[in-house]
């Protein structure tokens, strides 16, 4: 009787902890991710950094950066200087490509796989894998994003991570597309967007948890980036999620401008496994 007791106990704590995720926001491994518009403006006082010398994203515990490479069919200029820095200080390597409705699919994706060769080969890179992530358009069909997602895997081999904006008809449209679509879309991890436990279109959805469950594809979640930046009175501002085991500070450790971060859904060993598991040997 007392372990059925004990077991109901640790049912209901792990069951509290689920809207949040598997850890809180101190355990959870940091990722920072940039494009060709970071670093943004000076806005206190603080450590800096560039794209070739990010020593203070180490520092204030960052242990991997995303950069863009490309949007539609233009590429990003900065991200090869984001990956060079990156690797100076230790920090695991990945890109993401802002895949675009209006524009094909196919060609986006072999875009991603042949700059990031034409990026190792002439900067050197020596690290040997490098995550992939499709950053998916709001205006995407469950039927674009499973192009990509093949189209990479039949590119790389790898199953590439998904990035969804928190954006009303674009849960609308993937959550009531059929299942079929919906499990081919479920196998790539899901990295969730939500900077507030308040949106008056959708007054619903609090947590990571809601979420999820909102787009009907994920049972859970990989990462959340959780910190953004918005643009108010002229200058670039920290937009973060205050709720729970993750009331967020507005920046990250004692840098003196706004960055976009991100925590994982795990342990340090399930992230580096994550991270392994959705990284091309490039």
């Amino acid at each position: 009787m007392l372990r059925m007791l004990l077991l109901l106990f640790a049912t209901l704590v792990t069951s509290c902890a689920v809207p949040f995720g598997k850890v809180t926001y101190r355990e959870a491994p940091k990722v920072i991710n940039v494009s060709a518009y970071d670093p943004k403006e000076k806005s206190r006082p603080g450590s800096s950094y560039s794209p070739l010398n990010q020593a203070a994203l180490r520092a204030n515990g960052a242990q991997g950066m995303i950069a863009r490479i490309g949007k539609g069919m233009v590429l990003d200029k900065k991200c090869s200087d984001f990956l060079v820095g990156a690797e100076k200080q230790g920090l695991k390597l990945g890109v993401y490509y802002f895949v675009k409705a209006d524009t094909n699919i196919t060609a986006q994706a072999d875009q991603l796989v042949s700059r990031l060769r034409a990026i190792k080969k002439s900067r050197g890179l020596k690290t040997p894998k490098v995550l992939l992530v499709g950053d998916i358009d709001t205006l995407c069909t469950a039927g674009q994003i499973i192009t990509f997602i093949d189209r990479v895997e039949a590119l790389t081999g790898v199953t590439p991570v998904i990035y969804l904006e928190n954006s009303k008809g674009l849960i609308a449209r993937l959550s009531s597309s059929p299942k079929s679509q919906r499990k081919q879309i479920a196998r790539a991890p899901y990295w969730l967007a939500l900077y507030s436990d308040f949106n008056k279109e959708q007054p619903h959805i609090k947590t990571p948890a809601d979420l999820t469950k909102a787009y009907n594809i994920w049972n859970t979640w990989a990462m959340w980036q959780y910190g953004g930046v918005f643009w108010e009175k002229g200058r670039s501002a920290p937009k973060y999620y205050r709720r729970g085991s993750w009331t967020t500070p507005a920046y990250f450790g004692n840098l003196d401008r706004v960055t976009e971060r991100n925590g994982f859904n795990g342990s340090q060993a399930e992230f580096e496994r994550f991270w392994d598991k959705h990284s091309w040997k490039w």
